[in-house]
């Protein structure tokens, strides 16, 4: 337990030091949004082409990642819909319930990932986004249109992914390892300094980001997703992950993703299809907040 704590706790410390800057305002609140952004359409991006790139994938079981992912997505999504007769929710706040029962935090996941792990941790982590990003989005999309008055179109959808930062990073470096160019070396050299600028800032924007006065509503909803998403899913995983007969340390890594807490982007797709922006607001503080005593108890008991 010692080991996972002090693997995690710089995790957790920029969290609570991105929320303590929000509060007092340091350095301002004009710089946490281009913060943001920079990580997420630069650093991230960089970060994920220079590891893929030059990862040794050949023993990495994508196939059988992929499906892992699918069975955990998929059941958590049964168990979504079988707590939504007990919850009570009105459909936009089931929507929201639902984003906070899947999503996951990406920057969360990869700080863990390199923090838990050695070697080439980061680059299977992408081959994991890779996959789990559209999966998730597809069916929050479609639990909209179900639940809603909202109507997406398949065209919109394809499009959004399409542009996403992290898929497409992922997907030229998969190109730059498969292809046998590799990631070349003038890139590479600025990619290190750049990418180790990715973790930290991404980790202090998302605590910025949290907030507090959320938590005064919602407080079953609240529980109850972040029961299903840092408890469930990693029971849903390792079952997983045991019958496809993952190796301990992929099972782990397998693990960190469905630990985390769900992701910010949930506030952001509740706001422009009809959910509970409050509602899910609310969930993304209480998850996150709650991921400092559940992530380090599920990693534990695996490692």
């Amino acid at each position: 337990m010692e080991t996972v704590l002090s693997a995690l706790w710089p995790i957790f410390a920029l969290l609570v030091l991105g929320q303590l800057g929000r509060r007092y305002q340091f350095p301002g609140d004009a710089f946490w949004l281009p913060a943001e952004k920079l990580t997420y359409f630069v650093l991230f991006p960089v970060m994920l082409i220079d590891r893929l790139g030059s990862a040794d994938m050949s023993g990495v079981p994508v196939f059988s990642i992929a499906v892992a992912i699918v069975v955990m997505l998929l059941t958590g999504s049964a168990v979504c819909y079988l707590l939504k007769p007990w919850l009570k929710l009105t459909a936009a706040g089931f929507t929201s319930f639902y984003q906070g029962g899947i999503r996951f935090n990406t920057y969360v996941a990869l700080a863990a990932a390199a923090a838990l792990f050695q070697g080439d941790a980061i680059a299977i982590s992408a081959v994991i986004i890779g996959i789990m990003i559209p999966l998730i989005n597809v069916l929050c999309i479609l639990v909209f249109s179900l639940h809603t008055t909202a109507t997406p179109s398949v065209k919109n959808v394809v499009i959004n992914l399409s542009k996403n930062p992290l898929i497409l990073s992922c997907l030229l470096g998969i190109f730059l390892n498969t292809s046998g160019l590799g990631v070349p070396s003038g890139f590479s050299s600025v990619a290190g300094l750049l990418g180790a600028m990715a973790l930290p800032l991404g980790l202090l924007a998302v605590g910025a980001g949290l907030n507090l006065n959320t938590l005064r509503t919602g407080k079953t909803a609240i529980w109850v997703s972040s029961v299903v998403k840092l408890a469930v899913f990693p029971v849903i995983m390792w079952i997983t992950c045991w019958s496809l007969g993952f190796t301990a340390q992929m099972t782990a890594l397998m693990l960190v993703f469905a630990a985390v807490p769900t992701a910010s982007s949930g506030y952001i797709l509740a706001r422009q299809l009809g959910g509970d922006t409050e509602l899910m607001a609310a969930i993304i503080t209480g998850q996150t907040l709650l991921s400092f005593l559940f992530m380090p108890l599920v990693m534990w008991f695996v490692l």
